[in-house]
């Protein structure tokens, strides 16, 4: 696979996550406007976390204003206030072009992707727990309430166990052959243990039991070289642009 092929699959899988957390929350969709992919969150809590839209790579300067316009005006017309539209890094005529628009860079993290017949990683000894959705969701802290309605069905959590108890979480969500790997999170007092190199490993192992070929995620620098020891593929940062007006109190 070359850089661009995972990539490309990784942003599908991205996507398609975000249309499955929508089927899970009240008032939000992800719809394709010309350009770019948004998605829309109008209630809490998930409004407080979902709100981003993907930008096309390679766009011409009619297409770019034409997308941001559309971004802007499906939130605009949804009551969305704060919102972050996805650029990577090395568009660089988009990132001007936000720039220009009086947008700013609020956060990144970084797309990294593999092909999972190059997986070299032994499959770890792990003790896991049975474990679902809620399970996840409360291993975040995210409140009950987050995703209560989300298709336990189309994730696949892992909970690792350290002396018996909940020490670590992740989720995989499987898109066309890619498997989404996402939110890895050891417990504070868990931590330096490997818990989140040797959790990422055993779901990657299990991804391509299921039948996927490639995987990706999205990471925090904090977890890049977690991954990247893994196998993952650097393929560029994700910068999340906010428009400056709404970071005004």
């Amino acid at each position: 696979m070359t850089p661009w092929q995972l990539y490309e699959r990784g942003a599908a899988t991205l996507v398609a996550s975000w249309a499955e957390y929508a089927r899970g929350a009240v008032g939000a969709s992800v719809v394709r406007v010309p350009g770019a992919v948004v998605a829309v969150f109008t209630e809490e809590p998930e409004s407080l976390v979902y709100n981003n839209a993907l930008a096309d790579m390679g766009l011409d300067a009619e297409a770019r204003a034409a997308m941001v316009a559309a971004v802007e005006e499906e939130y605009v017309e949804s009551g969305v206030e704060r919102y972050a539209l996805w650029v990577h890094e090395g568009d660089n005529a988009m990132r001007a072009e936000l720039d220009d628009r009086k947008y700013v860079v609020t956060e990144s993290t970084r797309a990294m992707g593999m092909a999972l017949r190059d997986l070299d990683v032994p499959r770890p000894e792990l003790e896991l727990r049975t474990a679902g959705w809620s399970d996840y969701v409360a291993m975040l802290g995210l409140g009950a309430d987050f995703q209560q309605y989300a298709d336990p069905d189309a994730f696949v959590v892992q909970v690792a166990l350290l002396d018996g108890r909940a020490a670590a979480v992740g989720m995989a969500y499987d898109h066309q052959g890619d498997c989404g790997i996402y939110n890895i999170t050891t417990l504070e007092d868990a931590r330096r243990r490997g818990l989140g190199f040797s959790l990422t490993a055993l779901m990657l192992h299990e991804a391509r039991e299921r039948g996927c070929i490639t995987a990706s995620l999205q990471s925090t620098p904090m977890a890049e070289g977690l991954y990247s020891r893994v196998g993952f593929r650097d393929l560029g940062r994700y910068l999340e642009h906010t428009p400056r007006w709404a970071l005004v109190p």
